[in-house]
């Protein structure tokens, strides 16, 4: 039976790694099974697994809405509505696609000013958190977080 070749972008690293290794096992069924050891990439231009992936997204779009105007223009508004649901059709990750897709249905975003559409946004990367079982972040702090930088000067 042959396998799907593993989408890296829809899997994080150690997952893919494991299905690259079962496919490879699956393949060498005459070999003689070798002892296991971890994996782990040496290099630093990798394409991204879904974790790093979602990372990243999450950076780019926190500090996009960070630095999206106070008093937007009607075509900004527009615009950047458009482009979270444009957005949300081209993401690598199908899984992570139409989540965005259910999320955008049951809250659409949020552009009236940069203060709206960060804590939009916030709310729906929470949603997505615990979703996932991790912590909640606390929205009061996205302008320090993405845009000013912390309080106690640690980003200077």
């Amino acid at each position: 039976m042959s396998q799907e070749k593993p989408c890296r972008a829809c899997t994080d690293f150690r997952t893919w790694a494991r299905r690259q290794k079962e496919t490879y096992d699956t393949e060498q069924k005459t070999q003689k099974k070798k002892e296991e050891t971890p994996v782990t990439s040496a290099r630093d231009d990798c394409p991204l697994d879904k974790d790093e992936l979602g990372s990243k997204t999450w950076a780019f779009l926190h500090t996009m809405a960070a630095y999206y105007p106070d008093r937007p223009t009607a075509k900004q508004k527009t615009d950047m509505k458009n482009f979270f649901y444009i957005f949300s059709n081209f993401y690598p990750c199908t899984i992570c696609a139409e989540d965005m897709q259910e999320q955008l249905k049951h809250s659409p975003p949020e552009t009236g000013s940069q203060e709206t559409l960060s804590q939009w946004l916030c709310r729906i990367h929470n949603k997505v958190n615990k979703k996932l079982g991790k912590p909640e972040f606390d929205c009061k702090l996205v302008n320090q977080r993405w845009r000013d930088g912390w309080l106690d000067g640690s980003c200077d």
